[in-house]
């Protein structure tokens, strides 16, 4: 694998947000990256104190309090989620007058660690969610590999794409069998697999709960929280509707995609680029990697997507210095204007809407509509969240 040292943009997200809180957590899922990024980020820190509560040594503080107490310095926790009442501990650490450290927690599969923060750590911790690579943060290595291997550094940077391949089928198969049962999940993990595939086959489409239900032969209730362990455990997006009063009818149930391309392309076992090309899956592949470029770049909850019954839609729709934005994502060098763009446009008093597609170049369809590159998506939203002119 590739020994190429990559500065993740989460870095500079933890710097800020340590001058705010005495704590930060960093979530995402097993192997997106979270321990090099505590290493690099502390590697010029010379009071450093890490604990990784996957060894027994290291869970085995005996008097959990009085140790970090007695800490100076930066304090990493690694795999805080299995320990939950080490929450606790840290909010009287953190609150003690004698306390000289600040905490980089860094946790996976969520409902804990969330649940430990918001219960226990409310107002003294910042959260930065970490997934796979992004386009800004590997600008070297070619976008299309970046869509079909995926973000994970050890798919993405792997000798070539049979060991990316081998990783990432690794990777599920231990995520099931393992990860998952030791977070207390009991569902046998061929069921977790082929309701995973089945969300591959749904992905970028509106979610159906009873459809889902009928086709892996479970009620819908238990499909639905099928869908929130993998949403919890960040190898799922649940990706939100907007509605607001436009005398419209508008859909509000979520959209599916499986977060990781490279891990939606090995599920149903497309191997190679070549064979991603010619798949009918392949639009909605496209847009799903769009989607995370947008999503993890604002670094923001308050992204959307929109649709109407009569078929108006955006794929993102999300605010930024108080102006309203859209992004509709076509896998396709050919683009043009159409009557649902400009619903959306003025429905919701967009400020600008662009069509993000495959091609390499950028240009305006009209004052309000633009085409832009995937390759300078990321440029663009660091110009609008600048408040640069588009």
């Amino acid at each position: 694998m590739s020994k190429l040292i990559i500065d993740r943009r989460a870095s500079a997200r933890v710097t800020q947000l340590f001058k705010v809180h005495p704590a930060v957590t960093v979530v995402g899922p097993r192997q997106c990256g979270k321990t090099t990024l505590a290493r690099l980020f502390t590697e010029a820190d010379p009071k450093i104190n890490y604990f990784n509560l996957e060894r027994f040594a290291d869970r085995r503080l005996e008097n959990p309090e009085s140790t970090l107490l007695d800490t100076v310095g930066t304090v990493v926790i690694d795999e805080v989620q299995r320990i939950p009442e080490l929450f606790e501990t840290l909010r009287v650490v953190i609150d003690s007058p004698e306390c000289k450290s600040r905490f980089l927690l860094l946790g996976s599969v969520s409902p804990t660690l969330i649940r430990g923060v918001a219960e226990s750590l409310a107002g003294r911790v910042g959260i930065v969610n970490l997934s796979g690579f992004s386009m800004d943060e590997v600008p070297s290595i070619n976008w299309q590999t970046l869509w079909h291997r995926g973000g994970f550094p050890r798919s993405l940077l792997a000798d070539d794409d049979e060991a990316s391949v081998d990783w990432r089928e690794s990777f599920i198969t231990t995520f099931l069998e393992r990860d998952l049962p030791r977070y207390g999940i009991t569902i046998p993990s061929e069921t977790l697999r082929r309701f995973w595939l089945m969300l591959a086959h749904y992905h970028g489409q509106i979610w159906n709960g009873a459809e889902l239900a009928r086709a892996i032969g479970r009620n819908e209730s238990t499909a639905r929280n099928y869908l929130n362990i993998l949403n919890s455990a960040y190898v799922v997006r649940v990706l939100g509707p907007w509605y607001e009063n436009v005398k419209k009818r508008q859909v509000k149930s979520p959209k599916i995609y499986v977060r990781d391309t490279g891990l939606l392309h090995s599920l149903p076992e497309l191997n190679s680029f070549q064979t991603l090309s010619s798949h009918p899956k392949i639009g909605a592949s496209f847009e799903g990697f769009a989607v995370k470029q947008i999503v993890n770049h604002l670094q923001s909850r308050n992204c959307f997507f929109w649709r109407t019954h009569g078929g108006a839609e955006l794929d993102v729709m999300t605010t930024i210095g108080g102006k309203r934005y859209g992004f509709e994502i076509k896998c396709n060098e050919s683009v043009g204007s159409s009557r649902s763009r400009r619903t959306a446009i003025a429905d919701l008093q967009l400020e600008h809407l662009w069509i993000v597609y495959p091609g390499s170049e950028c240009y305006r369809l009209d004052p309000s509509i633009s085409v832009t590159s995937i390759e300078k998506v990321t440029e663009l939203l660091d110009r609008l969240k600048k408040g640069e002119p588009i």
